[in-house]
């Protein structure tokens, strides 16, 4: 199973870090990653293994919103099948 991670907000030193730090405590692996940096705008997205997670996914998912909302940045979880739900032609 795997998961659809989006970062965005105003650049910082660490962001990467403090998310993957999350993931890692929580036996997510990132498989997958992008990230840009226009201005002081840092959007990135991950896709990640959430097949050995700790936690149930709501639990990660808000524990990602919550440290979203600690470094000021909007952070979101989707499992990769409603993700792929929303995006169908």
């Amino acid at each position: 199973m795997r998961a659809v991670i989006t970062v965005v907000g105003k650049d910082a030193v660490g962001i990467i870090a403090e998310v993957s730090g999350v993931l890692k405590r929580r036996g997510v692996n990132i498989v997958d990653i992008t990230q840009s940096v226009m201005s002081d705008l840092f959007a990135m997205v991950m896709m990640a293994d959430i097949s050995a997670c700790t936690v149930p996914f709501g639990a990660l998912a808000d524990e990602l919103a919550d440290l979203g909302r600690r470094l000021g940045l909007d952070v979101r979880a989707m499992h990769e099948d409603i993700f792929n739900s929303m995006h169908r032609i």
